[in-house]
C-alpha cells in the first residue's frame, strides 16, 4: 500500500523542524528523571526559559540532518515484572522496561506526533488497531467488540472468538524489515527516512538493579518498551495484519500485540468457521517470516451462542495452527472475563472477591489513616476496578449491578467509619459517589 507521490513529496521527505507550538511537548512531558540524565528533569523544566534556544537547536538539528545523537540512544533497563503472582526468580517473567534520557523523551515525541499526523491524513492507520491512539483505550476497543458480538447472538448465530497470544513481540521486530516498512508501506523518505535509520542503529543498553548495572550489549532487534516512539513503530510493523485477515472475512481487534479474531455463523453452517482456521494458518506464516512468535499454546478460544448441539460439537473439533484447542468457559481478553453467554457473571466476581480483599485489609488501617489517604487507597484498589471497562456492563442484570453496589457501598462505609446497618445512600451523596448503575451510564454517556 503505497502512498501517492504528491503526498510522498509534501510530508514523508522530511521531518519539519520543531517551532514555538512544539514546546508545549517540553512542558507537558512528564518529568521523570533517568539515571542517565545529568540533572533532574524536573530542573531542567524550572530553567526552560534560559535553555529552551540550545533545547530547540538540538532537536532541530537532529532532524534537518536526520541523525540521532548516540547519548540519546542508550537505555537502561528496569525489568518490571509482568503480574504479581508470576515466579520472581524466571527472567521470562520479566517485561524490559526502557529508561532514556529526558531530551530523547522530548525528541521522540517531536517524532512521535509528526509520524502519527502523517498516518492520520494519509488514512494510513489500521482503522481496529486501539493500541498508543488518541481516544482509543481497551473499553473502546471491547465494546466494539462486544458491540458485535451481541448483535450477531441477537440474530441467532453462534460465535467464535480467539484470541492470539505473542511471544515478547516488541523485543523480536526486524530493524530492516520496520524501516522496510516505512519506506514503502508508509512512504517515509528522504531526511526523515535517515532519521529512522539513525535511531535503531547503534543502540545500547544495560540492565540497572538494586543500583547494580551489567555490561552494556548492543539491540539488533526490537523496539524500546517504555520509549515514546517505540510502540508507534510496532503498530508500522504489524500494519501488513489487518490486510491478511481481511482476505477471509474474519472480523478482528487489536491493541498493540494482542489480536482477537471472531466469525459468526448460523447454528447448522459452522463450516464457516474453517476460514477463522486457515486465516490462523496464513497469519502464522506471515508472523514467521517477519521474526514474531504465534504462541499457540496461550491462544485462547471462547464460542459464544446458544447452547445447541452444533454449538457443542464445536467444541470438540476445532483446531487452530495445526493443533486441536479446546474453548474455554470463559477467557481474558484485556484485562476483562468474557463467558459464552456474554453475561459478565464472571468479572464481575472476580472485581467483587478483589475488591472486599483489599476493603478488608484497608478497614485494617483506617484508624491510622486520614480521610484523604483512606478515600486514595480505596480508589486505586477498588474503585478503579469497578469503573474499568464499565461501559460494557450497561446490558447487565439488575442483580449483578448490585453486587458491584455492594462493594461500593462497603468501601464508603470504610471511609466514613459508618456502622453496618446505617443508611449508605445519605453517605454516598455527601462523598459525591455516583451509584454504580450512574456511573455505568455516565461512561456510556462520556464514550458517546
Amino acid at each position: 500500500m503505497l502512498l501517492k507521490k504528491s503526498a510522498e513529496e509534501n510530508l514523508s521527505v522530511r521531518l519539519s523542524l520543531v517551532i514555538s507550538p512544539r514546546l508545549r511537548m517540553l512542558l507537558t512531558t512528564k518529568p521523570t528523571t533517568c539515571m542517565l540524565d545529568p540533572i533532574p528533569s524536573r530542573l531542567l523544566k524550572d530553567l526552560l526559559p534560559d535553555l529552551i534556544d540550545p533545547l530547540l537547536n538540538i532537536i532541530n538539528s537532529s532532524l534537518s540532518l536526520g541523525y540521532v545523537p548516540k547519548t540519546f540512544k542508550l537505555a537502561a533497563i528496569k525489568p518490571l515484572i509482568k503480574k504479581t503472582q508470576l515466579d520472581p526468580n524466571e527472567l521470562i517473567n520479566y517485561r524490559p522496561i526502557s529508561n532514556i534520557p529526558f531530551l530523547s523523551k522530548i525528541l521522540e515525541k517531536v517524532v512521535s506526533s509528526q509520524l502519527y499526523s502523517f498516518l492520520q491524513k494519509n488514512d494510513i492507520c489500521e482503522d481496529f488497531q486501539s493500541g498508543f491512539r488518541p481516544y482509543h483505550s481497551t473499553e473502546t476497543a471491547l465494546i466494539r467488540v462486544t458491540n458485535d458480538l451481541l448483535l450477531s447472538s441477537d440474530r441467532g448465530c453462534i460465535f467464535l472468538l480467539v484470541l492470539l497470544d505473542l511471544s515478547a513481540a516488541f523485543n523480536t521486530v526486524d530493524h530492516n524489515i520496520l524501516l522496510n516498512r516505512l519506506e514503502n508501506y508508509v512512504g517515509i523518505s528522504g531526511s526523515a527516512l535517515a532519521w529512522f535509520k539513525s535511531y535503531l542503529s547503534d543502540r545500547y543498553q544495560f540492565v540497572a538493579v538494586n543500583e547494580e548495572v551489567s555490561y552494556r550489549s548492543q539491540v539488533q532487534y526490537g523496539v524500546p518498551q517504555g520509549s515514546v516512539l517505540g510502540p508507534l513503530l510496532f503498530t508500522v510493523y504489524m500494519l501488513p495484519l489487518g490486510d491478511i485477515i481481511r482476505k477471509y472475512g474474519v472480523s478482528f481487534h487489536c491493541y498493540a500485540d494482542d489480536t482477537q479474531l471472531y466469525i459468526s455463523s448460523r447454528p447448522g453452517e459452522t463450516y464457516q468457521f474453517d476460514k477463522l482456521t486457515d486465516c490462523v494458518a496464513e497469519l502464522k506464516n506471515w508472523m514467521t517470516s517477519n521474526f514474531l512468535l504465534l504462541n499457540s499454546e496461550k491462544t485462547e478460544v471462547l464460542i459464544i451462542g446458544p447452547k445447541t448441539s452444533a454449538c457443542n460439537n464445536l467444541k470438540h473439533c476445532l483446531i487452530l495452527d495445526g493443533c486441536s484447542v479446546n474453548s474455554s468457559s470463559s477467557v481474558r481478553n484485556l484485562g476483562v472475563l468474557f463467558d459464552g453467554n456474554l453475561s459478565f457473571e464472571n468479572h464481575i466476581s472476580s472485581i467483587c472477591k478483589t475488591a472486599f480483599f483489599h476493603l478488608k485489609n484497608i478497614s485494617k488501617l483506617r484508624p491510622m489513616l486520614s480521610m484523604s489517604n483512606a478515600e486514595t487507597l480505596i480508589h486505586a484498589f477498588t474503585t478503579t476496578r469497578s469503573d474499568y471497562c464499565n461501559a460494557l456492563l450497561g446490558g447487565c442484570s439488575a442483580c449483578l449491578i448490585n453486587k458491584l453496589q455492594l462493594v461500593q457501598n462497603a468501601a464508603a462505609r470504610v471511609l466514613t467509619r459508618t456502622k453496618k446497618y446505617d443508611h449508605i445512600s445519605l453517605v454516598l451523596s455527601t462523598l459525591h459517589w455516583l451509584p454504580i448503575k450512574h456511573r455505568i451510564d455516565f461512561k456510556i454517556l462520556l464514550i458517546t
